[in-house]
């Protein structure tokens, strides 16, 4: 990793900073999603990938974030029915969806890992080097796993000390979720569905 090049931390950035990711991430037209809307068939699947290593080479940059942003909602949208919750991180991403031909996503992400792979490490001058891990899918077994997945999904950037706030990580749909379901809604949800210890011994950390 270049070490004149940090790994991007939002809250080191400064107001100015900040704005300007969130404009350059709108002239992207990145997606928002609706609330979600639980099915009782499964074809529900949280989706992950951790850069290899747990290396933060997505963060590396908002540029790289956004860009990479960009490209992974293209492709849950194109190859899903519908994304409920989503979150891109500087070394990892989870993805919440209802996706019916989920090899055909896994693969298609998987081209997705590659073709990222080939142009970061042309950026970064580091030919050959390993970005990722495969994506993983964890099938929802119930509506109580929906929900406890979707509340740890968007709590992920405040879980890895990001954030103080789900709202405030903008590499997520968790603003918009706020602003479609109501912060009543969103608070009974949470307590009903908590997260407690999702994620222990599997989430990617932080270097």
């Amino acid at each position: 990793m270049d070490p004149d090049r940090p790994m991007y931390r939002w809250r080191q950035l400064t107001p100015e900073q900040r704005q300007a990711v969130l404009v350059e991430r709108q002239s992207h037209r990145l997606p928002w999603h609706g609330p979600p809307h639980y099915e009782s068939e499964s074809q529900l699947y949280l989706v992950t990938a951790a850069c290899y290593e747990h290396q933060p080479i997505i963060g590396l940059s908002p540029e790289r974030m956004i860009g990479f942003e960009a490209e992974l909602m293209t492709v849950c949208n194109d190859f899903s029915k519908q994304v409920f919750a989503w979150i891109v991180l500087p070394n990892h991403y989870h993805v919440l969806l209802h996706a019916p031909q989920i090899k055909t996503l896994l693969k298609q992400l998987g081209q997705l890992h590659g073709s990222t792979s080939f142009r970061w490490n042309s950026e970064d001058r580091q030919r050959g080097r390993h970005c990722w891990h495969r994506a993983a899918e964890t099938a929802m077994k119930s509506e109580r796993h929906f929900w406890a997945t979707l509340n740890y999904v968007l709590n992920n950037a405040v879980r890895h000390q990001y954030v103080m706030c789900w709202q405030d990580w903008p590499h997520s749909n968790a603003a918009q979720y706020l602003a479609d379901v109501g912060r009543e809604l969103a608070e009974k949800r949470w307590r009903e569905y908590p997260v407690l210890d999702y994620g222990d011994g599997w989430d990617p950390p932080d270097l």
